[in-house]
């Protein structure tokens, strides 16, 4: 909800010098005792209770306020009463306390009609709109609001205008009426600058950004809110600064960059304290629930609801009360503590039917019965999800209904009863397209689909499934450029692109199978990829998936053999739990030829999924914890035999397909947990290496190579020959986990070694040290054709942030040889360069991790190629120093002899291997992209 500065509204000031004839006998009265020094107590505790309400002691202003009040009305000053009655009324507005407030507006309300002072009038009615508004009754806080605005207009009061207009503006945003919303507020910030009121103009520029936030316009919201910010900071006023922060935290949170939304909300949360606003205490535990809960620390976002709950509790706010009892549920559901889940859904739903609420009670239910069915227990969802289809029909609530018939579906599937489901997802489906509902007509083709295909109907399946597609695209396409919007919803559609893959296995369509392979990954990617490469040219918004004739010439036009797996799942009860189970591994070679092999592997019958197959290889290597050290699980000879099972399930069936010579390249498209694969390292029955046979790269997708060879050549014609080389830089400080202070990363010699011996072969100098600060990297990287960074990589601190990953630069020194600003690079800040390097190597550890999701990986090497790199060399696990030196080393001088970057990438691991042994030591890296 929109934070609205009622207090503000209207102050009267006296300022009659003579007695005019025309004052009523009040008035009279009131004129005649302004040389009465109980006067002039009173007037100074009014305004000295004023001033503590806007620095932020409500408490101690409504204790200043009632002792002026009592004077005012044994001195019969009716106008000062009626300004100090709404003063006291909003010291109890900004702690919540709703009916005492309700109490003083009305009491000020009334004694101003009975004066004939249409200022207070007015002042009273704006007040009570916005306790109104607060509670959701904004049809009441309507009326009130439209009342105050006609006596403002009449009383040509432009302040009181503009600030009415402000309010109304809340009540139009409530009811997404967003262009009546813009231009009642365009109208308060013209007002506000012809009388030249910052506080009132402050207040709209704020509501404007939220109204932008609500159309998903990030820059005009973050513009409107620093605007609000700044003006609110100059006045000294913290409820205008609060509200700014928790606008800014916010939007923050939308564009994924989590970091500053934590930072804004947490300083929304310190302030609200301070001033003892508790309304904007509960809004701003809310949001930070909500950041942490979406980047999976459930135990700090079920913290903060916990704090949210108890003071809406505290506050009497049902509809906040409501809220964080469904983020509880919410919550619980997801960390799959479903018992607790079920808990504060029923508080929730308890709630709702007190209040007779329908439209939530129906909500409730479904969210209830949701819970049920992940449980396995379809007898009891069922009850409760026909309870909710009961309400959301009586209330003729077309959204409500839709769900309800969908999970009805899903539950009589689990039930082996498809003719049921089938017929409810029909049901739901008519709905879903009556209503528009794009997202929801996917989810429920793809269950239909499904269905169809368990009973056989592989070509209605098909059907159905391209049907979903069409639906899932059109949502994509309706987000715009929103990248993080369109990988979010992504990891949702990504189910009916593998479910389609298996309906064409069924029906031995494996070449079409990999079409849709390909058009179900890095779709975001491709796009992004896009628009910065056609930057003026309409191709930038619509970018086709392969055929499969443009994936065969990306085979032939990279001379190397194209390798994409797909791991598809479904749905099954373990420990009373739905959980996805790894049903089979689709294999495609594709040779530069054009020949395609497909093979199948049945993961049904193993004993330990591919995905737990992954972490215990790397956790036997020793690689899988954070720092450089051996982590206390490494078990070589078990990581051995690990490695050995991934080449048997991964290699071995298209081992025959490969190229026989070592110099012939292999690209790896891997999905998933595959992406944390050293593929290098696996070892065939008898023990030898991939390495030792092939020539090892890897892609996101088949269409990003195709992509990256674009940027290959534009970065060949635009690079100059300058190469960037940076080792061990004064290392910055960063945040400890756990609570421990913060610490200073430790300082790689190897690392300063390295750039010193490799310096010379790029016919450049090394830049370590204080000299390798952020700011002056920043300025050589856009010139240099080769770009090396051998520093710590960071991955763990910076998960929440945006795109996840940094490279650790140098802080700047001051003048007082103090270290400022934090020197971290960090992949959202790559992500907007514009680099023309034919090569980045980032010589760091965990570079070539991020978050997964089902457009790949989103980290440093996402950012790098979209800024223009079209080869990325990046490491898979915190590399050793000495180790990851030589082998780097190794590879420049293999680039003097060749151009083929994954062939002296392989030269330089063998080389290293030979001394040492340990894949840890050697396999780490992975070139991704352009090979040439």
């Amino acid at each position: 909800m929109i934070f609205k500065d009622a207090f503000f509204l209207l102050i009267a000031i006296l300022a009659i010098a003579t007695l005019p004839p025309t004052l009523t006998p009040l008035q009279a009265n009131t004129f005649l005792a302004q040389s009465d020094p109980r006067l002039v107590e009173a007037d100074r505790l009014l305004e000295q209770g004023i001033e503590q309400y806007r620095t932020g002691n409500p408490t101690s202003s409504r204790e200043t306020l009632q002792q002026a009040l009592t004077r005012y009305q044994q001195l019969s000053d009716h106008p000062k009463i009626v300004r100090t009655l709404r003063n006291i009324g909003n010291t109890h507005l900004l702690q919540a306390n709703y009916e005492p407030a309700i109490t003083y507006f009305q009491q000020s309300l009334g004694l101003a009609r009975q004066i004939e002072d249409g200022e207070g009038e007015a002042a009273a009615l704006g007040n009570l709109g916005v306790i109104y508004a607060n509670l959701g009754n904004y049809k009441q806080a309507e009326e009130y609001y439209q009342q105050a605005l006609q006596l403002n207009r009449a009383r040509n009061d432009r302040l009181g205008e503009g600030q009415t207009l402000g309010n109304l503006a809340e009540v139009f945003y409530t009811r997404n009426e967003y262009p009546q919303a813009i231009e009642v507020l365009q109208q308060a910030i013209a007002i506000a600058r012809s009388i030249d009121d910052s506080r009132l103009e402050a207040n709209s520029l704020g509501t404007l950004g939220v109204i932008y936030y609500s159309l998903s316009d990030y820059p005009k919201a973050i513009d409107y809110a620093q605007q609000q910010l700044q003006l609110s900071r100059r006045l000294q006023d913290p409820i205008g600064e609060a509200a700014a922060l928790n606008n800014l935290g916010n939007t923050y949170y939308a564009q994924g960059n989590y970091g500053q939304a934590i930072a804004y909300l947490e300083q929304r949360l310190t302030l609200s304290r301070t001033i003892q606003d508790r309304l904007g205490q509960t809004q701003s535990l809310g949001n930070l629930s909500a950041v942490y809960d979406d980047i999976g620390d459930y135990s700090k976002a079920i913290e903060y609801a916990f704090q949210g709950l108890s003071l809406a509790r505290e506050i009497k706010n049902p509809v906040a009360e409501a809220s964080f009892l469904t983020r509880l549920g919410n919550i619980y559901y997801v960390a799959q503590d479903f018992p607790k889940a079920i808990e504060y859904h029923q508080q929730r739903l308890i709630l709702a039917q007190q209040a007779n609420n329908l439209s939530s009670t129906a909500v409730d239910l479904i969210n209830l019965g949701n819970v049920y069915k992940s449980m396995g227990q379809f007898t009891q969802a069922i009850e409760t999800h026909q309870q909710a289809l009961t309400v959301a029909r009586q209330i003729k609530d077309l959204s409500a209904e839709s769900s309800a018939l969908v999970n009805l579906g899903v539950e009589y599937d689990e039930l082996g009863q498809s003719a049921k489901a089938i017929e409810y997802y029909r049901e739901a489906l008519t709905i879903a397209r009556e209503i528009d509902d794009r997202a929801t007509e996917g989810l429920i083709l793809n269950n239909l689909g499904n269905t169809l295909f368990k009973t056989g109907k592989f070509k209605e399946a098909e059907a159905t499934l391209r049907q979903g597609l069409q639906a899932w695209e059109l949502v994509r396409a309706s987000l715009g450029e929103s990248d993080r919007g369109k990988i979010s919803i992504f990891d949702q559609q990504s189910r009916t692109y593998r479910l389609l893959q298996r309906v064409l296995v069924a029906q031995n369509q494996t070449d079409a199978a990999l079409e849709i392979a390909e058009r179900g990954r890095a779709r975001s990617f491709v796009e992004l990829l896009s628009r910065r490469l056609n930057a003026n040219s309409p191709l930038a918004q619509t970018v086709a998936s392969p055929t499969l004739e443009q994936i065969k010439q990306i085979a032939r036009s990279q001379n190397a053999t194209l390798v994409e797996y797909s791991i598809t799942y479904e749905d099954t009860l373990v420990d009373n739990k739905i959980q996805p189970k790894e049903v089979a591994l689709y294999i495609w070679a594709i040779a530069p030829s054009g020949n395609i092999t497909f093979r199948q592997v049945d993961l049904t019958e193993q004993d330990t999924s591919l995905a737990d197959l992954v972490v215990a290889s790397r956790e036997g290597m020793g690689v899988q914890g954070r720092g450089l050290g051996v982590v206390a699980s490494a078990n070589p000879q078990r990581s051995s035999q690990q490695r050995q099972t991934l080449y048997q399930r991964l290699i071995e069936p298209i081992a025959q397909v490969l190229p026989k010579d070592p110099n012939e390249r292999v690209i790896f498209i891997p999905q998933q947990s595959l992406f944390l694969v050293p593929f290098a390292a696996l070892q065939d029955e008898s023990g030898q290496y991939l390495l030792e046979k092939h020539t090892i790269l890897t892609a996101p997708s088949i269409q990003v190579l195709s992509l990256t060879q674009q940027q290959r050549r534009r970065s060949s014609v635009r690079s100059s020959q300058t190469s960037l080389v940076v080792g061990n830089p004064t290392m910055p400080t960063v945040p400890a986990r756990d609570g421990k202070p913060s610490e200073q990363l430790a300082s790689l010699p190897g690392a300063e070694r390295e750039a010193q011996a490799i310096a010379p072969l790029l016919e450049t100098q090394a830049i370590t040290g204080d000299r390798a600060t952020k700011r002056a990297i920043l300025q050589q990287m856009p010139n240099a054709r080769i770009i090396h960074l051998a520093t710590h990589g960071l991955l763990d601190d910076f998960k929440g942030v945006g795109v996840p990953g940094a490279i650790a630069l140098a802080p700047e020194r001051s003048r007082g040889e103090s270290l400022e600003g934090n020197g971290l690079l960090t992949a959202d800040e790559i992500l907007d360069l514009n680099l023309n390097a034919e090569l980045v190597v980032l010589s760091a550890c965990d570079t070539g991790r991020g978050t997964i999701t089902g457009d790949g990986v989103v980290g440093l090497s996402r950012s790098l190629i979209t800024a223009g790199v079209p080869s990325v060399l990046v490491s898979l696990w915190s590399v050793p120093d000495a180790p990851t030196a030589e082998l780097m080393v190794e590879f420049y001088r293999q680039l003097q002899q060749n151009g083929d970057k994954s062939q002296e990438l392989r030269q330089a691991m063998l080389k290293t291997k030979e001394k040492h042994p340990n894949p840890r030591d050697w396999a780490a890296f992975t070139l991704i992209g352009e090979a040439e």
